[in-house]
């Protein structure tokens, strides 16, 4: 037992180690960028309110995310297939399985990427209806949005949200191998559209998401804050009705409940308490 215990703290120091040189790097990135294109002139991100909070989200939340995947997929393929040895668990997840598995890698993670998008704008969505708001309000806490407010989830949120579409895909055949392309991707862009940046990119604003089109988003509920709920690919708010993008810029973000907490310990508590 002691041993298992070992091995699951070194996995954490590991996996911390890893995360540390890639946010120093976005970190000098999106400090250079926002120098000269700044959407919301002020304070560096890293004198930012609540700065300790957002990396206690940057660093612990995508190490739950990742072992509550896992667990996930090893429930998944007991229930809906049958297969509950480490062996059977190896061979069924290591390049997929079924038709999906026989497209090439490409074509794979395009699907994974559509497909996924599709399924989180309508949880997206669902998670801004009163009786999961208080899950999701975390997320949109910040008042000093910049990227490292980007992992600011709360675990069910993370739970019924990324990690659902990562385990539905995977269920359906997709190889994890689409996450060697596909997971840098997505830390990319989403630090990307977190960043406090003025970029609209003019007309390739309804092909990817960025900064001012998401900045919208945490806003407030009578401004953009229920619209652009699409993470990836805005034309699904074309499509449903929910793309905003005005001439101007977006100022204030943050929740109405002045009394949010701004501490991660009582943030993890607060939707319990509602």
């Amino acid at each position: 037992m002691f041993e298992e215990v070992v091995a699951v703290f070194h996995s954490l120091g590991m996996g911390v180690m890893k995360t540390l040189p890639i946010s120093i790097a976005i970190g000098v990135v999106f400090t250079v960028l926002t120098t000269f294109w700044a959407c919301n002139p002020g304070q560096p991100w890293w004198r930012k309110r609540e700065l300790v909070t957002d990396l206690c989200y940057w660093f612990v939340i995508p190490l739950f995310a990742r072992y509550l995947r896992i667990g996930l997929l090893i429930i998944g393929a007991a229930a809906v297939f049958g297969i509950t040895t480490p062996e059977g668990l190896a061979e069924f997840y290591d390049d997929g399985h079924g038709p999906l598995a026989q497209l090439p890698m490409w074509s794979q993670a395009a699907i994974f990427l559509i497909a996924s998008d599709l399924m989180m704008y309508w949880i997206h969505r669902i998670f801004h209806r009163p009786t999961m708001w208080k899950y999701h309000a975390v997320h949109h806490s910040s008042k000093d949005l910049d990227w490292i407010s980007a992992a600011r989830f709360h675990p069910v949120n993370i739970m019924l949200g990324s990690v659902a579409t990562d385990v539905v895909m995977l269920l359906a055949g997709i190889s994890p191998n689409v996450f060697v392309f596909l997971g840098p991707f997505t830390v990319a862009h989403s630090t990307f559209v977190h960043a406090n940046l003025n970029w609209t990119l003019g007309p390739f604003r309804y092909v990817i998401a960025g900064p001012v089109f998401h900045r919208w988003h945490h806003t407030a509920a009578d401004q953009g804050g229920e619209k652009n709920f699409a993470s990836t690919f805005p034309i699904l708010d074309v499509l449903f009705g929910t793309f905003y993008m005005p001439q101007a810029l977006p100022e204030r973000y943050g929740v109405s409940d002045e009394a949010f907490p701004p501490s991660f310990g009582a943030q993890m508590i607060y939707p319990f308490k509602q």
